[in-house]
């Protein structure tokens, strides 16, 4: 017969064991990997093309609009898309020399259901030149089925 301690313990460990499992269960599936990948390039071809096209606001428009979003820059931490978009509006003005973009090697890392880990290379071209070219990494959430830059840190 078992004492009544014992008995209450049995029950914590068989609700904890249960309360466990529903979280398992009721857990959302990991993503599928290669969806997500072409889901991302996705995105980064959309932000080639705006940029390729001149539009800052369809360029920046993958990027979360959120406080917390951030891009690194050589001088520090940009917080917000504000701030992104000011570091990129001079090569969107009127007359300025803004250079074919594109990338490459990209590589996608699932981190979670809804969050990736991306880099890749961006080349920037004039012609058939390189004029620059260096690695980023992105990490981006699916926010209403959108993936979205959350943080950029392009060199």
């Amino acid at each position: 017969m078992l004492r009544p301690r014992h008995l209450v313990l049995l029950l914590v460990a068989v609700g904890a064991a249960w309360f466990w499992l529903q979280r398992v269960a009721t857990r959302p599936p990991a993503a599928d990997p290669a969806q997500a990948r072409r889901e991302v390039l996705d995105v980064l071809v959309h932000g080639a093309r705006a940029w390729n096209a001149g539009d800052l606001d369809d360029f920046v428009s993958d990027y979360l609009p959120d406080s917390n979003t951030t891009f690194i820059t050589k001088t520090g931490v940009l917080h917000g898309i504000a701030a992104i978009r000011g570091v990129y509006a001079a090569r969107f003005a009127p007359g300025a020399q803004r250079d074919s973009l594109h990338f490459q090697g990209v590589e996608v890392d699932v981190l979670g259901p809804d969050v990736v880990n991306t880099i890749a290379w961006y080349v920037l071209m004039r012609g058939d030149s390189i004029t620059a070219r260096g690695p980023t990494s992105l990490v981006m959430r699916r926010v209403n089925g959108r993936w979205r830059i959350v943080h950029d840190h392009s060199s």
